[in-house]
């Protein structure tokens, strides 16, 4: 049986790497993971993620002081391949054909993947500036070694969100839903059967972000956005009724399997301790479509006590969930001077 790219790389390192590098400096402090991009990173790897990008590759972190030398070193000796894989290659972003083995320092990989340090403590504005790809980029990947423990403590402080930008970000996403869920109906009502079905996916994708934000877990980017979301133990559930919506054939069916959905994510908000209604839809104004409740965001906000959270924007929360420009989302430099 083939390895998964993670399996790969943990091999790679215990029967290739590690015995160079601790051969040459004995008690050397690193660790070394699978992290960064790469749809092995989360274990979603299959036999198509094999035609770019996809190999030996592996994170050796390091002190400062030797990365320089531990990468020119392995660029001398590691051997040509490994488990009939080619140890260097060119990928999407390299035309360079060379070894994979990302030398670099704890500090330095999560900075390069997140655009703020995380070893020091993180402001509202750099949290809101993560995307949970970004996030994921550190913390979803397997370890294999770690000595002082330096990544672990790095991963440690990404698991979540401060507990008043997590109710702040949840809050973004019901302002969010609300500020479409009635044109599903406006739309279809006016023959516009296209226009209906944009805005449905639209918000059937605000809403597995927020089933994700609810128990808890960084979601990951669009591709992965479904598989991710349909794994969640209990927000999960709404998949079928997302589905329903999606596939219906009518905005009345449409917008049902919408609201259902909001149902459920509001049951599970209130499972997980933040408030929330018996009920986040109600008619819209006289029409004969439906909207969520001012209460269910009202009541979020309500619970928030940090005045710098408090003072920020309704309906705007985190950069994934402001903007879906790819360009933006996915380099940290760029994310960072939007906030």
């Amino acid at each position: 049986m083939d390895l998964t790219g993670t399996e790969l790389s943990r091999t790679y390192f215990e029967q290739v790497v590690e015995p160079l590098v601790r051969g040459r400096w004995p008690g050397l402090p690193c660790a070394s993971a699978r992290l960064g991009s790469g749809s092995d990173v989360l274990g979603l790897d299959d036999a198509m993620s094999r035609d770019h990008d996809w190999g030996l590759r592996l994170n050796l972190l390091v002190p400062a002081g030797s990365v320089a030398e531990i990468d020119a070193h392995l660029a001398e000796v590691l051997p040509a391949t490994f488990a009939g894989h080619p140890v260097r290659f060119a990928t999407t972003w390299d035309p360079v054909v060379r070894h994979r083995v990302q030398v670099q320092t704890a500090r330095d990989l999560a900075v390069s993947r997140l655009g703020v340090d995380p070893t020091r403590d993180l402001d509202v504005s750099d949290w809101l500036s993560l995307t949970g790809q970004a996030v994921l980029e550190v913390t979803g990947g397997e370890v294999f070694a770690d000595d002082v423990g330096e990544l672990d403590g790095i991963r440690r402080r990404l698991a979540w969100y401060p507990d008043d930008v997590w109710r702040h970000v949840v809050a973004t996403g019901w302002a969010r839903l609300a500020q479409e869920l009635p044109f599903v109906g406006r739309t279809g009502e006016r023959g516009d059967d296209l226009g209906s079905r944009v805005v449905a996916a639209r918000l059937a994708g605000v809403a597995m972000h927020l089933g994700h934000l609810l128990e808890r877990r960084w979601p990951p980017y669009a591709k992965w956005l479904g598989t991710s979301f349909a794994q969640l133990p209990v927000a999960g559930t709404a998949a079928a009724s997302l589905q329903a919506a999606l596939s219906s054939g009518g905005w009345r069916e449409r917008e049902s399997g919408l609201v259902d959905a909001l149902r459920l994510l509001a049951r599970v908000q209130g499972g997980v301790g933040l408030p929330s209604v018996d009920d986040p839809v109600e008619p819209f104004w006289g029409r004969p479509y439906r909207g969520v409740r001012a209460a269910v965001v009202d009541l979020l906000e309500a619970s928030i006590t940090d005045p710098v959270v408090r003072a920020l924007p309704r309906g705007v929360g985190s950069v994934e969930q402001w903007s879906d420009n790819v360009d933006v989302l996915v380099h940290a430099a760029r994310r960072r001077p939007l906030r």
